[in-house]
């Protein structure tokens, strides 16, 4: 890996999610292999937000790897009583092997990491999900062995999910189109650092207001919950209205490619962002996608931790 951290996706270069990829492949094939890299180390899980997928992946991917994950919430460290993230990530660093952490800002997540000395892993803040943008263009390798030069559709709300999306999309040569309203667009900045990446690839990232003309010839059609967490009544009301024209249906799915597949990060909200005959029909790979967040995390640790292999034979 040429970086000490994993907080954003573009972060990465095209070599290095490709090696990631290619341990996800080892690690889904020979779920137990690496078992001793972490040998009882701990490995922390800081998260301020609820999780199902990245907290229950990351802890199996540690355990698999010989690690003791840790789970610490906001009421069990002392950054609620005025202790530093600088202060934290320096003594956490002296405890354990890595830090993976979900929480809100992306700019205290960057603080916490320059503290660090141990590799800091983003679990997902407002503005980007790499672990997830990697479990998505691995579940997309696994289904089309051409995968460069092909096209994702993301439809609906521009979020963390879309900016990482795109850039993993970018990285791997694959040409993403991102349909949402106006009102819900993605982050430019982080939309720009997927067009520089872009330029260098060969792939385009490009965006427009309308659904059919983002689907229509993609390879893979994605879409995300429409509604965050604690969204007041008026706003859900608000987002649902402007939303609903992206809802990604029998009919939307018939606008892309015969062998077009439908990927979604999860949790999903049947009748909302998608409709039950999408996400439980036979072009859904939801559910594969959801359990390839394990190997994805097992290579991340891997990529990441690969210096503490202590001389083991590493067969990569």
């Amino acid at each position: 890996m040429t970086v000490k951290d994993l907080l954003t996706t573009a972060d990465l270069t095209s070599a290095d999610l490709a090696e990631l990829i290619r341990l996800a492949v080892r690690y889904a094939a020979e779920p137990d292999r690496d078992s001793l890299l972490l040998h009882r180390d701990l490995v922390a899980l800081h998260f301020t937000k609820p999780s199902t997928r990245t907290r229950v992946s990351t802890e199996a991917a540690v355990l698999r790897l010989g690690g003791v994950p840790t789970l610490l919430t906001a009421q069990e460290l002392q950054l609620g009583r005025g202790e530093t993230i600088e202060d934290t990530a320096r003594v956490l660093s002296s405890y354990v092997a890595a830090i993976v952490i979900r929480t809100s800002s992306d700019e205290e997540l960057r603080r916490f990491a320059a503290a660090a000395t141990v590799p800091v892993v983003n679990a997902l803040t407002d503005g980007h999900h790499p672990l997830q943008s990697i479990t998505d263009l691995f579940t997309l390798r696994q289904v089309f062995a051409d995968l460069p030069g092909r096209r994702i559709a993301y439809v609906g709300a521009g979020n963390n999910v879309a900016v990482s999306l795109a850039q993993a999309a970018a990285l791997s040569g694959v040409d993403i189109v991102l349909a949402t309203p106006e009102r819900f667009a993605p982050d430019e900045e982080g939309l720009g650092a997927a067009r520089r990446i872009a330029a260098a690839t060969g792939a385009t990232v490009a965006r427009t207001t309308d659904p059919h003309e983002a689907v229509h010839g993609a390879s893979a059609v994605y879409t995300d919950v429409w509604l965050s967490m604690g969204d007041p009544a008026d706003e859900a009301r608000a987002r649902r209205a402007a939303l609903a024209p992206y809802r990604v249906d029998t009919d939307l799915m018939a606008k892309a490619l015969p062998e077009a597949v439908f990927l979604h990060c999860l949790p999903a909200h049947r009748g909302d962002e998608v409709t039950g005959e999408v996400i439980d029909g036979p072009r859904s790979v939801v559910f594969r996608q959801a359990a390839n967040r394990l190997p994805v995390a097992q290579a991340v640790l891997h990529a990441l931790l690969s210096d503490m292999l202590d001389g083991a034979e590493r067969g990569w």
